[in-house]
């Protein structure tokens, strides 16, 4: 009850009318009006309520020198004020220090908005499968073992393994990385990441709080509770002010045999302009940083960025671009040129809807390539497609579906695969007739400034980290042609909180720079953490 009280009259509304209350008590002092008690009594009550409810209760559960904080010496100079009848002034005290706690609140207490995101993911129901029946249940309800039907377009409701099927799985949501995931039996599944295309059945091997999602949700969650809020700058000096401030009172009112000047050195003595300073600097600096298309939102954040000392950069969306392009079209045999291959390759991709065929397509659309119609169009969720263009059998997908459907892929060939897949490229053979004619190799690209932010940060004397979940090779092409030395791949995201908990316990202050819901625990678990927008 007193919880919930404090909570309302800490709050906007209540502040306000506490202020209308205060500034009627001001026009009455200054006219001749004759009113039976002073509005400024509402003000007290309302604004200071707060402190009072603040300074009992950190005098009950804080240890040690922490039970004296500032708003005990407020709560202190504003009872003081009502003794002496000056309601004004206690009134007056009460709602700036309200003002200030207001101020702070606004400029903290939002990451909860991204926890609530992360929820959000997490399927409500699941279709399950026993025998010939299909039931969909609540997902709550899935017990390890049971199997379960995924259909295209549906998330994965629990962590398991595919029995049967085919598909290709955005797993953005675990590694971050936007090329979907082929899968096929005996593949694992996580919770939450979406099914694109093929319909799988799988065994459920992690439910509830087990499933990979749950523990995400868990991390975050854990991190917050543990970062100890910054304390206001009023509450670190509190053990010198309230002691100082009530020996000078009592000095005072002995020397001069005056009670009112001993409550105006109480008064004197509030933290008035350093309760008001940090907040209103900080709302200001969000303000000018905003300007600039930076959102901060919280002061602690504002505070400890100058004092990093190491960054840690996500790869994809954050170094890159995030989105696949065509970067090289081989051809492989004297039959066909890089056009007649773009072109081929084209139009058997241009009714995918994968992202790798969607990205060529696009990549003939923007060379002005005429794309002949395909007919007999098939999809082979996870690994290529097949048309037959110009009255010839084209395939395209990744090596295993050529070599399956009877095309052989040479030394040669092999070698040059073997070249672009150590770029961090994604591949698309290209048959024609059952022969490799060529190759075309996909990848992200490297955002402008990357380049020049790790060369700032390195003048800076601020050291550079690469924490993704995208394979060695990739990131080790990407983060040498950024500059960064110190690369770790493959990790899940409870790996990279642990990178981020090596480094500060090596001392090191650091920012964690993410974009996408798989970075949230180690940008909750960085000092800072900086999540990239659109």
């Amino acid at each position: 009850m007193l919880g919930k009280l404090y909570r309302f009259t800490s709050g906007l509304p209540a502040t306000l009318v506490g202020g209308v209350f205060l500034l009627l008590s001001l026009i009455f002092r200054n006219t001749d009006l004759d009113i039976f008690a002073d509005p400024a009594w509402v003000t007290v009550v309302v604004s200071g309520y707060p402190l009072l409810y603040l300074s009992v209760r950190r005098i009950i559960f804080n240890p040690g020198i922490s039970k004296i904080s500032s708003a005990l010496l407020i709560t202190i100079a504003m009872t003081a004020a009502v003794i002496i009848g000056d309601i004004f002034a206690a009134g007056e005290v009460a709602f700036i220090m309200a003002i200030g706690g207001i101020l702070e609140d606004m400029t903290a207490n939002r990451a909860k908005k991204g926890l609530k995101k992360l929820v959000e993911l997490a399927p409500a129901k699941g279709r399950r499968v026993r025998g010939e029946t299909e039931e969909i249940i609540a997902a709550e309800l899935i017990q390890s073992g049971d199997v379960l039907r995924i259909l295209p377009g549906e998330r994965i409701p629990v962590d398991g393994i595919i029995l049967s099927g085919q598909t290709s799985v955005d797993q953005s949501v675990m590694t971050g990385e936007s090329l979907p995931a082929d899968k096929a039996e005996g593949d694992e599944l996580y919770c939450g990441t979406l099914n694109l295309f093929g319909s799988v059945d799988m065994r459920a091997t992690k439910v509830g709080n087990d499933s990979s999602l749950q523990k995400l949700i868990d991390i975050v969650k854990k991190t917050e509770e543990n970062k100890a809020p910054t304390a206001r700058i009023a509450d670190r000096c509190a053990s010198l002010l309230v002691p100082a401030a009530l020996i000078i009172a009592v000095i005072a009112g002995i020397v001069t045999r005056d009670i009112v000047r001993a409550v105006t050195v109480l008064v004197v003595f509030c933290p008035c302009a350093l309760v008001l300073a940090t907040p209103t600097a900080i709302m200001a600096a969000i303000g000018q940083a905003t300007k600039h298309g930076v959102i901060i939102k919280s002061g602690e954040a504002l505070e400890k960025m100058g004092k990093v000392d190491t960054v840690a950069f996500d790869k994809t969306g954050t170094l890159t671009q995030g989105a696949l392009e065509v970067c090289d079209i081989i051809p492989l045999s004297g039959k066909t040129d890089e056009a007649e291959l773009l072109k081929n390759a084209a139009s058997a991709e241009s009714r995918s809807e994968h992202p790798l065929g969607k990205a060529v397509a696009a990549c003939a659309l923007a060379k002005k390539i005429k794309v002949p119609d395909s007919e007999d169009f098939v999809m082979y969720s996870g690994r290529g497609v097949s048309a037959t263009v110009s009255g010839k059998r084209i395939l395209c997908g990744n090596e295993k579906f050529v070599a399956e459907m009877g095309t052989d892929v040479g030394d040669d060939a092999l070698l040059v695969l073997e070249r672009l897949k150590k770029e961090g490229k994604a591949l698309v053979l290209v048959v024609t007739d059952r022969e490799l004619c060529g190759v075309i190799a996909l990848s992200d690209r490297l955002r402008d400034s990357s380049v020049q932010t790790v060369r700032a940060l390195s003048a800076l004397n601020v050291g550079s980290v690469l924490l993704t979940g995208d394979n060695r090779d990739s990131a080790g092409y990407f983060a040498a042609m950024a500059g960064i030395e110190d690369v770790r791949a493959g990790l899940l995201p409870h790996e990279k909180v642990s990178c981020i908990d090596e480094m500060q316990a090596d001392g090191r202050t650091v920012c964690m720079v993410g974009d996408g819901v798989n970075d949230a625990p180690a940008l909750k678990a960085a000092d800072v953490g900086v999540a990239m927008g659109g």
